[in-house]
């Protein structure tokens, strides 16, 4: 079984402490057993926050752009007010060496 990850812990443990204190608020129970069943509900809420909880699975690498061929050259892109289609052009092309 793989061990819990930071977030698990954390969005586990805040469900529980949360969840009992808004439960024993709500109910204005006093007694043992209610006090009990409150407890015991709110860890299995905690639980199954936990469980929810998407996890990055192993050996997952984030997805990087595929290199270039050749070296990368910013290109201006005109706008309609400025310049003709010929200008356009000409500023697409590859600069010479």
């Amino acid at each position: 079984m793989p061990r819990p990850t930071v977030a698990q812990l954390a969005y586990g443990s805040a469900t529980v402490i949360l969840s009992t204190l808004a439960m024993l608020l709500l109910s204005q129970t006093s007694s043992g057993p209610g006090i009990g069943v409150i407890a015991i509900s709110a860890v299995i809420l905690g639980l199954f926050v936990a469980m929810s909880v998407p996890t990055r699975k192993a050996g997952a690498q984030p997805q990087s752009e595929p290199a270039a061929d050749g070296p990368v050259t910013a290109r201006r892109i005109p706008s309609p007010a400025r310049g003709t289609a010929a200008e356009s052009v000409r500023e697409r092309e590859p600069a010479g060496p």
